[in-house]
């Protein structure tokens, strides 16, 4: 494959060419890598299906570098650790992350990319087992998990690189090719040589950065929580009678509540199934129809979605007054002729949270010549690594701009 980040990328085994091939997989190529970044950064239209084969491909070179500092990975693990990176994100559904707090409500990507791995597992005749352990982190060899997922993984190292590549923003833009050259493995765990410090130090700023101007952008997160109320309003009213337009996964979902039991039934994979066939394509094509619905709460968030009249959107490092709050709630029953119970879809309230570097979880540990091993919040002499560890908050309120105007 012509990759437009790397250049060209190969297949590494017939295995892995089948999973890339199969219908679970070619579904990641309708769903976006950002969501409804595109909204604010018109480049943002690259797929899940880029991203999973970009990080397949660091995966590949990575391996590579740790058997050639002389560590021992067998055939059938490198193809498992492949194979766990290609599937570690096909759990995700429609626009990334907006499903999770929508349609499949409390069930998160990873559990329902954990299902499909099962499900996968069973087609290919139990070759995934390896992949799954690895995936699940129950495999001895502990640094291939940290591969996969870790606060030095290589998902992060692609989406990074691909995200500023695609969204223009080039504050994300790291050395991939240059940590990876520089990693290592030192009783079962992955390290960092200490020559690669500080492309590490440009990782993690990286990270910050791309997540307040790109991932957690204001702009970004008015029109995922329009996208999430629009789809809840077409839930509630499937639920109570109303025949919406739909496609059939994706009116089986509005129609439905499902538990994560549901995605892990081996024996009646239906909603596994369903879930499959549900992209972007099925969610902006029934907002389209719902724009001329008779709900005029319906209708009008997705005339809003589908025109780009995004909801005006206020952040701060405090919550928002109560009292602020409900006089704009007031507003906007009054001039939208809505009832109070309607007007949680106009006007909301809720917080996000970041930080770029956990000092609780694995560490990312650098290794010197000596053979010491110090955390890189220790071992950084430019970072303050308590800042970026610093769980950030910040609280947003967002309504609709013609409230704002009267």
């Amino acid at each position: 494959m012509n990759d437009p980040v790397y250049g060209f990328i190969n297949i590494p085994s017939n295995r892995v060419f089948d999973i890339i091939e199969h219908p679970f997989f070619q579904r990641l190529r309708r769903i976006k890598q950002l969501g409804l970044t595109y909204l604010v950064y018109p480049g943002a239209y690259h797929t899940r299906f880029q991203h999973a084969i970009g990080a397949m491909h660091l995966m590949d070179n990575a391996i590579s570098t740790i058997e050639a500092k002389g560590h021992t990975i067998t055939k059938e693990e490198k193809l498992a650790v492949l194979a766990a990176i290609l599937l570690h994100d096909i759990g995700h559904g429609p626009f990334s992350h907006a499903l999770e707090y929508s349609i499949v409500q409390g069930i998160n990507h990873e559990k329902i990319s954990a299902a499909f791995m099962n499900c996968l597992n069973i087609e290919f005749g139990g070759e995934l087992e390896l992949a799954i352990e690895i995936f699940q982190d129950k495999y001895p060899k502990r640094f291939l998990h940290q591969l996969v997922s870790s606060q030095l993984d290589v998902d992060r190292l692609d989406y990074l690189r691909r995200d500023s590549f695609f969204s223009g923003v080039t504050e994300g833009v790291v050395g991939s090719d240059r940590i990876i050259k520089m990693l290592n493995v030192v009783n079962d765990q992955l390290v960092v040589e200490s020559k690669g410090i500080y492309s590490i130090e440009k990782f993690l700023v990286a990270r910050r950065l791309m997540y307040w101007q790109v991932y957690l952008h204001k702009t970004v997160i008015s029109a995922e929580q329009l996208l999430v109320k629009t789809l809840k309003r077409a839930r509630f009213l499937s639920q109570n009678g109303e025949n919406l337009f739909a496609t059939p996964s994706l009116a089986y979902f509005l129609n439905n509540s499902v538990k994560i039991e549901d995605f892990e039934n081996t024996k009646d994979s239906k909603v596994l199934k369903l879930f499959s066939q549900l992209d972007d394509y099925d969610i902006m094509a029934s907002i389209k129809v719902w724009t001329s619905h008779s709900d005029f709460v319906l209708a009008y968030l997705s005339k809003c979605m589908i025109e780009r009249k995004l909801f005006k959107i206020m952040l701060q490092n405090s919550p928002f007054d109560e009292n602020q709050v409900n006089q704009i709630r007031n507003k906007a029953i009054k001039n939208l002729k809505i009832s109070p119970q309607d007007a949680d879809y106009f006007v909301f309230t809720e917080s996000i949270t970041n930080y770029a570097y956990s000092a609780n979880d694995e560490k990312i540990n650098i290794l010197y010549k000596n053979g010491e091993l110090v955390d890189i919040a220790e071992a950084s002499d430019m970072l303050n690594i308590s800042v970026l560890s610093r769980n950030v908050k910040k609280y947003f309120l967002c309504y609709p701009k013609e409230i704002h105007q009267t």
